[in-house]
């Protein structure tokens, strides 16, 4: 019984192998870059020697912890990435549900595609060049201040004034995020049956009252989903974006968790940087599993598992 399973087994593998060889490049990325990299959370137990390497060094329990909440810069990097992680679920994640919305009221085909390839084009480029951009955009002689100038404004510098920091986080990440992150709702909506605007048309409904009762609850399952799948990062608020565009003024406001471990590798201090790491993995996991369960409160169809 046992032996004809195997071989029931290696017959499907047979079959499917070229759908195996296909997986395996995306699951060994995976597992190299995913899953080896946890084995280095033991350094946030460890007092660490990198002579004796992870496993000779020796257990502290949750010392590095203890210093980790205690020590300086740290709660201050917390309050900055939930300041601005709260900023971007309340600016940048609803950004692409309203795009996909209103590009897909319009009627105009080629309309519609030049603004979808306009929004595209900035999630192609790194943060290392669209920081360059908005530096030499955004400085005291640069375009922006130039156009406020003919209307009579005084030329600001936008980078470097803290009060505009958060301000300029969450519109740059829209811009750069809001077209790549509108093709899952395109999905969405062209799955929604056309009938159900044709009768509600028929029945009088304006184009707010579409959306509002065909379109929107159509698309929510897939709003639930992304957003119970982006809230277990809800503490990486954007590493490469905040470093590119953080300057020494808006430190203060601008030091997040990312920065903070990097500052804390870059001295050498691994322990650290581990624990603020699991912390933070950790925290995103507990938020998952809350959020997940409220979600099956409302409705049981809905959630990730």
């Amino acid at each position: 019984m046992r032996h004809s399973g195997i071989k029931a087994t290696l017959r499907s593998y047979a079959s499917n192998k070229y759908l195996i060889l296909m997986f395996l490049p995306g699951f060994l990325l995976f597992l190299l870059f995913q899953y080896v990299p946890m084995y280095g959370i033991l350094i946030a137990f460890k007092d660490f020697k990198i002579l004796e390497g992870i496993m000779g060094s020796p257990w502290v329990g949750f010392k590095h912890f203890q210093y980790l909440f205690a020590g300086e810069g740290f709660t201050d990097a917390l309050r900055n990435t939930v300041i601005i992680a709260l900023l971007k679920y309340a600016f940048v994640f609803p950004a692409p549900i309203v795009l996909a919305i209103l590009l897909n009221e319009v009627r105009l085909s080629w309309f519609r595609r030049s603004i979808q390839t306009i929004t595209y084009l900035p999630h192609f480029f790194s943060w290392v060049i669209l920081g360059g951009i908005l530096f030499t955009f955004l400085g005291r002689d640069g375009g922006f201040n130039r156009i406020l100038g003919y209307f009579g404004f005084q030329p600001i510098s936008w980078l470097i004034e803290p009060s505009y920091f958060y301000g300029i986080i969450v519109a740059t990440d829209i811009w750069q995020s809001v077209g790549w992150g509108s093709i899952v709702y395109f999905a969405a909506l062209a799955g929604i049956d056309p009938t159900l605007y044709e009768a509600a048309i028929a029945d009088g409904a304006s184009r707010w009252r579409r959306i509002w009762h065909i379109t929107l609850p159509a698309i929510t399952p897939v709003i639930t989903i992304m957003l119970l799948l982006s809230i277990g990062n809800f503490l990486s608020v954007g590493f490469d974006q905040i470093y590119n565009l953080m300057t020494a003024t808006t430190s203060k406001v601008g030091d997040i968790l990312d920065t903070y471990v990097l500052r804390r590798l870059l001295t050498m201090n691994y322990e650290l940087g581990a624990a603020a790491g699991v912390f933070s993995s950790t925290f995103g996991l507990l938020l998952v599993i809350l959020a997940n369960r409220l979600v099956k409160l409302y409705d049981k169809d809905q959630g990730i598992w």
